[in-house]
């Protein structure tokens, strides 16, 4: 069993944002506590400045050091606060940026509330038997994570963009292994495998056993849930539904269970979970549960 750090209500500033890659921002925070997370947590971010967002925002963490917290997120397309957003352009009234927008044109500086950490993270290494690594998009902040704080030489850590622009290169080490869907926009000098990630790890893999950490989008997830099950591997997949409070209470980011005995509430039993306890066929196709207090909100990255 992991021993989890408690959450903390924190808030600090926009210490800076820069753009990683053509499609990922990383914002970092300097907050008034010392943030403590394991990889795979996530937290809830909001402004708080008087023009808070109607729902925060859940992202997963790429480091946590002393009082600072690095992020990795893209935006996103509409939620309830941009239709708010529209609405109010329509009837004249001034508004903001929105959503994930809003984070990023916030800038250096920006009041902001942080919830965590929250969420189940990926276990650290058991036994003898190597990882397999599968990142994809705004999945990757965990993974690396996990990559930097236990990772070892036998382990295979990949990631998978939409082209070279999509990869930020300047995060990932010389440990990792890259696919695009397209070759376009490779910077010079780098090399990238032209298919899935999952298609990538089909060419590389050997006959040892390994343990499949992955997070990403949803077909990402199933593809290495399938590779895991053919080969008899565990396989924890670290879900990507959008969460409205964080903590369980809303029952917007349910997760239907493979065993057909209801939901699985991602923010709160997840978001890492085992890869057998996901009824995938179902996944993406359900339904949230009745009485949801939320609307769909920023993704989490």
């Amino acid at each position: 069993m992991i021993l989890t750090p408690h959450p903390q209500r924190l808030r600090g500033r926009v210490a800076a944002v820069a753009p990683v890659s053509t499609s990922m921002f990383e914002i970092d925070l300097e907050l008034d506590g010392r943030p403590d997370f394991l990889p795979g947590q996530f937290c809830m971010l909001n402004l708080d400045d008087g023009r808070e967002m109607v729902l925060s925002r859940p992202f997963s963490v790429l480091d946590a050091r002393q009082r600072r917290l690095r992020l990795l997120l893209k935006v996103v397309g509409e939620g309830i606060n941009d239709a708010m957003s529209r609405v109010g352009r329509a009837l004249g009234h001034r508004v903001g940026g929105v959503g994930t927008r809003r984070l990023v044109d916030a800038g250096a500086g920006a009041p902001v509330a942080c919830l965590g950490p929250l969420g189940t993270p990926f276990p650290p290494p058991a036994g003898d038997r190597a990882q397999l690594l599968l990142a994809g998009g705004v999945g990757l902040p965990p993974l690396l994570a996990w990559h930097r704080r236990w990772g070892g030489e036998a382990d295979l850590a990949l990631f998978g963009g939409r082209d070279g622009g999509d990869v930020p290169w300047d995060l990932l080490d010389d440990g990792w292994r890259c696919s695009v869907d397209s070759p376009a926009d490779l910077p010079d000098g780098r090399e990238a495998f032209t298919g899935t990630v999952v298609d990538l790890a089909r060419h590389l893999l050997d006959d040892a056993p390994r343990r499949v950490l992955a997070c990403g989008p949803l077909p990402l997830l199933r593809a290495a849930a399938v590779l895991a099950a053919e080969r008899d591997w565990e396989c924890l997949v670290s879900v990507e539904e959008r969460m409205g409070c964080g903590y369980g209470v809303c029952r917007g980011c349910v997760v239907p269970r493979a065993d057909g005995d209801g939901w699985i509430t991602a923010c709160k039993d997840g978001p890492v979970l085992e890869a057998g306890r996901v009824d995938w066929t179902r996944f993406g196709h359900a339904a949230p549960a009745a009485g949801c207090a939320c609307a769909p909100g920023g993704e989490r990255s």
